[in-house]
């Protein structure tokens, strides 16, 4: 295996945020093993503990030199770079505008939940209406 890296001087902060999620993930898969072998069966206190340790260690081991390997990939990597090149590019709003937009977003959802409201209080009673007429 080469631990070159491809292209290493691009693409920087989304491989540092793809690597730490994958990091993460690994990490609380490992935990979770540690915590599921802990309640095995084993009848040997030392051998339980062994296992329970040793088997997450491992598979972290392995698991992060797949992930290295998964993210040196050139499709992969070249992804990423592209990625991040599209995410500069991208026109952020402003505080403003944001401010604004969810103001407005707010209005509409309060005044749709009082229409259906309405609507909800009218359908009843319009249909218990006809219900009485009905008898």
């Amino acid at each position: 295996m080469d631990f070159k890296l491809y292209k290493s001087g691009q693409g920087y902060y989304t491989r540092m945020g793809t690597a730490m999620a994958g990091a993460l993930i690994i990490v609380l898969g490992c935990w979770r093993l540690y915590a599921v072998l802990g309640a095995s069966d084993i009848a040997n206190a030392t051998t339980r503990l062994l296992v329970q340790v040793f088997v997450p260690i491992a598979v972290f081991i392995g698991l992060g030199f797949a992930a290295f390997w998964v993210m040196n990939k050139p499709r992969v990597v070249d992804f990423l770079i592209a990625g991040e090149g599209e995410m500069k590019k991208v026109n952020w709003s402003s505080r403003k505008e944001i401010i604004a937009s969810t103001m407005v977003v707010i209005f509409v959802v309060m005044a749709m939940s009082c229409i259906m409201a309405v609507a909800d209080v009218g359908f009843t009673w319009f249909f218990s209406e006809i219900g009485v007429l009905a008898k």
